[in-house]
């Protein structure tokens, strides 16, 4: 048998299941590749030693580099000790590879008598193979999970620091890395969130500040491409490590995308073994780098989607104070206004004296409703009252603060409005109390008629009053002073709620706004109000 070559056989099978101890080696290489110690070494040793006494080999010398398998060398027999290459000289070397797609997996040195070396050769080879292939398996199921804890946590985890923690130490374990770290450049490409593993919090804080990306780091963000060095310190772009720095020699960083720009890198440094990164592990390094932008990118929509919620917060709380607390606090003032003439005369001062009571109480449900405000940010009009109730009470509040009759009908709609989600109630509740404020601001009424009734699958809200009406050219837009906002606050409520928002003026006097509201999620489109006289 010649050196540096595998030997070949037809009889794989015959070897492999015959008489020499093919389990113990498979089971030794097994627990090399799961605790590469000292003592799982030893076993190795003592497997091959149990091979050579089978076929009546004096002595080999087993090597094994094969990724993921640990690296590994051991001897038995003559050559337990044999370590040097001074010591083997004149032994028969053979090479071990796979039957899948000849990969090279390590060597054997032996020291045997003429005719037993294939047999022994080839047995060895089918249980490195084994190994190695159990090995690849094994390390294929941890990239899977890997990637897939990296996937959970960009879709689940909004904290951009948590997601990229779990990215880089996920990413450190499976390429089995003493260092791995992710830098993200601000927009003159310098290094402003650094995340590492591999490093204790007292290694990071004697270390000092993040890097600054001037050399590879900042290579990989400007150029946008994968780097493998194999000694940093032969790099003519190396920029040096800083004091306290642990010395690191094998370098594999990947640039991180978001948008089509480089706006960081991802990358890792000498590998456990020793050995070089592979092109397996510059392919992995690149997926984990491409989850991490996708969860950079994710953490600034989401940023700019919270910036978005607070604007449309400002605006429904503006909505809200107008349609409830300004309109009841303005009611409670034009009740007010000529309390100083009724109050020059005897019988004055008695209706004078009734209206600030009124008021009294109309401010006290005011604060009521500030309270509920503040301590829900969405008042339902009285807390937990309910809606059909509050309705009335809504009329008792235009009695209080305006000479109007209000009538009532509410039997027919009741149990349809009770059964209806809160926001649709606590809308529709508005709605009511803006269009009763319109009625003691503008109308000069003296009766006002809500009615709720089902209509098939349509809950409906109107309200009537016999005042002066409206001017339709008067609805053309706000003034100056915004005064449409009531309006369009009612109409937008009621869109809001999948139904339409109607003013009519029957008979050429007074104003009917008619609130359709589907009981389903399924609506009619809301009609453009056609004139009203309110703000």
């Amino acid at each position: 048998m010649s050196q540096a070559q595998s030997p070949t056989s037809s009889t794989q099978a015959e070897h492999a299941s015959g008489p020499f101890p093919l389990v113990p080696v498979l089971e030794a290489l097994d627990r090399w590749q799961q605790e590469p110690s000292p003592e799982s070494r030893q076993a190795v040793g003592s497997a091959l030693g149990a091979v050579l006494g089978v076929v009546g080999a004096r002595g080999a010398v087993l090597e094994v580099s094969a990724p993921p398998l640990p690296r590994l060398e051991v001897g038995a027999g003559s050559l337990a000790q044999a370590s040097a290459e001074a010591e083997r000289a004149g032994l028969a070397v053979f090479s071990l590879g796979s039957d899948h797609g000849g990969r090279a997996l390590g060597r054997l040195v032996l020291d045997a008598p003429d005719g037993t070396a294939e047999a022994l050769v080839r047995m060895l080879e089918v249980a490195v193979d084994a190994a190695w292939s159990r090995a690849e398996v094994h390390a294929r199921a941890e990239r899977l999970a890997a990637l897939e804890a990296a996937t959970r946590a960009v879709a689940a985890e909004l904290d951009i620091d948590r997601v990229l923690n779990v990215i880089v130490e996920r990413v450190r374990e499976l390429v089995d890395a003493r260092f791995a770290a992710l830098g993200i450049a601000d927009g003159r490409g310098r290094i402003e969130r650094f995340i590492s593993s591999g490093v204790t919090p007292e290694q990071r804080g004697r270390i000092g500040p993040v890097p600054h990306g001037m050399g590879l780091l900042g290579r990989i963000i400007r150029e946008g491409r994968t780097l493998r060095v194999d000694d940093i310190r032969q790099d003519p772009t190396a920029y040096g490590f800083p004091p306290h720095h642990p010395m690191m020699t094998s370098f594999l960083g990947a640039p991180v995308w978001v948008k089509g720009h480089s706006v960081g890198n991802l990358y890792l440094t000498d590998k456990r073994s020793g050995e070089a990164f592979t092109t397996e592990d510059e392919h992995l390094v690149e997926m984990f780098a491409l989850h991490a932008g996708i969860a950079i990118e994710n953490a600034r929509l989401h940023d700019r989607v919270q910036r978005l919620a607070v604007v449309e917060e400002r605006e429904r709380i503006g909505k809200d104070l107008h349609d409830g607390i300004i309109q009841a606090i303005y009611a409670v003032g034009l009740s007010l206004e000529d309390v100083p003439e009724l109050v020059e005369d005897a019988q004055g001062r008695i209706e004078a004296v009734a209206r600030v009571d009124r008021a009294i109480d109309a401010l006290n449900l005011v604060i009521a409703d500030i309270r509920s405000y503040i301590l829900r940010l969405r008042p339902m009009m009285g807390g937990e009252e309910d809606p059909v109730e509050a309705l009335a009470r809504l009329g008792e509040e235009l009695g209080m603060t305006a000479v109007i009759d209000l009538e009532l009908d509410l039997d027919d709609g009741a149990a349809t409005l009770r059964s209806m989600p809160p926001d649709r109630t606590s809308d529709l509740l508005f709605i009511a109390r803006e269009a009763f404020s319109n009625v003691a601001r503008h109308s000069g009424a003296t009766r006002t008629q809500l009615v709720l009734t089902r209509e098939a699958d349509q809950l409906v809200l109107c309200i009537e009053d016999n005042g002066r009406g409206f001017d339709p050219a008067s609805q053309a837009g706000p003034d100056r002073h915004g005064r449409h906002q009531g309006l369009q606050n009612m109409n937008d409520r009621a869109v809001g709620m999948g139904g339409s928002f109607v003013i009519e003026r029957p008979d050429g006097t007074g104003t009917r706004i008619i609130v359709r509201v589907p009981l389903s999620s399924e609506a009619p489109g809301s009609v453009p109000p056609s004139g009203s006289e309110t703000e």
